[in-house]
């Protein structure tokens, strides 16, 4: 008997070209990312921002780093890229980094945003936020929405218009752009054009079905569970958890910001992303949903396979119409 109890629910299976290519990739299956881990992690995510800056000094970009005051008076890092040439129209992207509330830096998935300052001119802003478990919620949070309100403070002398621009994130930071929305909603202020919610980490509970159907590969039900509790701490699985530490929990998701929801139909955060676009439209509210099949978290990384190639074109078709952007610049 116990043997049904134990065995992996049916999961939705990889997309086959995607997995051959992680295969490659990998060499094997990754296991779990524990508390231990934390430290090494790091330290190679510092290695790999200083390979990231090299490569926007070879593109020629211009970069920023301004300090930032967050709730609790200590300062935090913006970074503000852009090209030599923008211009006075150039949208604002404020990028908000992943790694599981743990992990990252604002220099991590800048793949992502390179993309957008070559396609739109686009001017865009990465925030060192703190992290957990060393800092625990709301300081993450706090750290992103103080970010917003230095944009808004200093929108003149930056040249930019926070109110069309975007907050975007992946993962985590999926999670974080969506709970600096909510705080601006429900602090009145400040106002964004639209959510980029990029495979987001949303919902503290992780008790849905496709959290049950991962709990091995890329980001796991396990390591779902280290990062919300290093946020959390003992609030974790309690009913005090916040919206603004878990957008999932928010009661009321009107009068937000247009939203942009993208997830694989393979990984932990599927159903807490879908169920969140289905809450924002019950409320009135603008989302734009992808589920990609076969997805696994970050198969957009995977930029040669067709699943990411979809993805790419969904995601600009989204900015293109959120940004009223007509060709290149």
């Amino acid at each position: 008997m116990s043997h049904h109890t134990s065995a992996a629910v049916t999961a939705p299976p990889l997309d086959p070209e995607s997995a051959a290519a992680l295969a490659l990739q990998m060499m094997g299956d990754p296991s779990p990312i524990t508390a231990d881990d934390v430290p090494l992690k790091r330290a190679e995510e510092q290695a790999a921002a200083e390979a990231t800056l090299t490569v926007l000094d070879r593109r020629g970009l211009v970069r920023r780093d301004h300090a930032v005051r967050s709730f609790d008076g200590v300062e935090v890092t913006m970074s503000v890229i852009h090209r030599k040439d923008r211009i006075r129209t150039s949208p604002l992207v404020y990028y908000v980094h992943g790694g599981g509330m743990m992990l990252g830096n604002r220099w991590s998935g800048a793949d992502t945003f390179l993309d957008w300052i070559d396609r739109y001119n686009a001017v865009v802003a990465t925030i060192e936020y703190r992290l957990a478990p060393e800092h625990a919620f709301p300081t993450p949070q706090e750290d992103c929405y103080a970010g917003l309100l230095w944009l808004e403070e200093n929108a003149g002398e930056l040249g930019l218009n926070v109110e069309t621009g975007l907050i975007a994130g992946i993962s985590a930071g999926g999670g974080l752009a969506a709970a600096v929305t909510l705080m601006a909603r429900d602090r009145g202020g400040p106002r964004v054009g639209g959510q980029l919610l990029l495979a987001p980490m949303l919902d503290d509970r992780n008790d849905t079905v496709s959290a049950r159907q991962y709990p091995t590969g890329l980001w796991n039900a396990a390591e779902n569970e280290l990062g919300w509790r290093s946020l959390l701490g003992d609030l974790h699985g309690s009913d005090a958890v916040p919206a603004h530490a878990a957008p999932s929990r928010a009661t009321d998701l009107g009068g937000l910001p247009p939203a942009f929801v993208e997830v694989g139909s393979a990984e932990v955060f599927r159903d807490e992303a879908v169920t969140y676009a289905q809450r924002i439209w019950a409320c009135g509210g603008q989302a734009e949903l992808h589920v990609w099949a076969g997805g696994f978290h970050g198969f957009q990384t995977l930029s040669h396979t067709a699943i990411s190639r979809g993805s790419l074109q969904a995601l600009h078709s989204w900015m293109d119409r959120a940004l009223g952007f007509t060709g290149r610049q």
